[in-house]
């Protein structure tokens, strides 16, 4: 515990208010679980709510001073090890790196992150830029148009782009998008445990077998990649050779197994969180056609279609960063951040005993009635510049926070608007069907159902 949480530490202790299940499957959390969360703390203003999920009991904390508790003052405290119904499976995934704790998280973080500074995510701007024009023109929209799935155009569009950018071009389009491919698919079956979260891990589940054959399927792509890049270094910075060759304290080459992890997750980090979020833009925008209007007046008075996107320009792009501030807000990738107590804690004067399980979700704390007007409105104002600052900085979290804060969300913020401002520059979009879909719980969070769009060439030419 920190010494300013030890000060503040009460000789006596509140009760944390409590929700039985029966309650919670009343309010709806088998339907609508997000709901359901977000509820419990709208009910309970400012407080640490305990929910029964069954045989297990969670503390929801959604009050941001209290989120700042957990992941940044008192951080050591709560650890994504232990009895953790998310990361004992992402870890299955990754590998012990960067999910993992302690000196290992630690070792693979250093590793990582010379590849995600700012400087360094600076310069990748309008290479980014020509990648992902080169990936729009694989698209080869005929002049009547094209209708396309919208999450699967767009992340191999992001796909193209990240391995062309991060990893030299040395990960072949159809290799990567094996990896993606079989992401979603790790991503849906954890959906399965998260729900059940009092299941016990070592037994058989639904969805255990597909999760299983993805890993597999993952790496027999990457492991390889590795070999071939040991087998014949090339010394070029990107992240494949840079990890393949990486050595230990006694210089030693690192374990395949590590180089993997490493990979995976960077892999990860540079595309899912974005095109999970682009899935939302284009039914958000057609729900919302003045900020879509705005949003294209600003690309087309700034972008030249075809043309590479400079630094100088994406700055002026503001509109569209403040829809994409608003789009993570009511849809930010990472939805559940679950933690496990080390030790005894208090939080504001509730009891917080070892080995407690530990819910944060951004997706409720953006939606608290204490700190959003509207919170569940669309409205990309809140963002603007000359909006007074935000009550609480751990108000808006949705990249998490403290030492575990997402290696990629400065890269976020230089991809998301940057392909969108592409795409929108040549294209106009239009969805097949009218509305926002309803999200799905999954490892990230997502929309229900597959989204398809009338992609329309422009009346700007190409590079005019």
């Amino acid at each position: 515990m920190t010494e300013a949480s030890a000060d503040a530490r009460p000789t006596t202790t509140a009760e944390a208010p409590f929700v039985p299940l029966r309650k919670m499957l009343r309010g709806g959390l088998l339907r609508d679980p997000l709901q359901t969360l977000i509820d419990a703390a709208d009910e309970h203003p400012g407080k640490v709510v305990q929910l029964s999920l069954g045989t297990v009991r969670a503390f929801l904390v959604s009050e941001p001073r209290h989120v700042q508790h957990v992941l940044r003052d008192n951080a050591k405290n709560y650890t994504r090890a232990g009895d953790n119904m998310l990361y004992k499976s992402v870890r299955k995934l990754s590998g012990e790196g960067i999910f993992s704790e302690g000196e290992v998280w630690e070792a693979s973080r250093r590793r990582m992150q010379p590849h995600f500074t700012a400087k360094r995510i600076d310069s990748y701007i309008e290479p980014m830029s020509r990648a992902v024009n080169a990936a729009l023109d694989d698209l080869a929209i005929p002049a009547e148009g094209a209708t396309l799935d919208a999450g699967s155009t767009t992340s191999r569009i992001i796909c193209q782009t990240m391995t062309t950018v991060f990893f030299g071009g040395k990960i072949p389009l159809s290799d990567a998008m094996t990896i993606i491919e079989n992401q979603e698919v790790v991503a849906n079956t954890l959906r399965y445990r998260l729900l059940v979260p009092f299941y016990p891990n070592a037994l058989p589940f639904p969805g255990d077998f597909a999760f299983a054959r993805a890993v597999k399927n993952i790496d027999a792509v990457v492991y390889p990649l590795i070999r071939k890049e040991r087998a014949n270094p090339s010394g070029d910075p990107d992240a494949l050779s840079t990890l393949a060759t990486a050595v230990d304290a006694d210089g030693n080459l690192l374990p395949e197994r590590q180089v993997r992890d490493d990979i995976v997750s960077i892999f990860a980090t540079t595309t899912e969180t974005t095109y999970n979020l682009l899935a939302w833009l284009w039914p958000v925008l057609e729900a919302h056609p003045a900020i879509a209007a705005r949003m294209q007046e600003e690309i087309d008075s700034v972008v030249r279609a075809g043309e590479p996107i400079t630094q100088e320009q994406l700055g002026r792009l503001r509109y569209s960063k403040m829809v994409m501030d608003e789009l993570v807000r009511l849809y930010p990738s990472g939805w559940l951040i679950p933690r496990t107590s080390v030790e005894d804690d208090v939080i504001d004067g509730v009891h917080i005993p070892a080995g407690s399980h530990i819910a944060l979700s951004p997706v409720t704390t953006h939606r608290l009635r204490a700190y959003w007007d509207r919170p569940n409105e669309f409205d990309p104002e809140r963002f603007a510049p000359e909006q007074p600052k935000r009550q609480h900085r751990y108000a808006y979290y949705p990249f998490g926070g403290g030492g575990h804060q997402c290696i990629g969300m400065y890269l976020f913020g230089i991809e998301a608007p940057l392909v969108a401002a592409a795409i929108l520059a040549r294209y106009r979009v239009k969805m097949t069907e009218p509305g926002i879909p309803d999200y799905k719980l999954a490892a990230s969070l997502r929309p229900n159902k597959r989204i398809y769009m009338t992609v329309t060439p422009a009346q700007q030419p190409v590079g005019a």
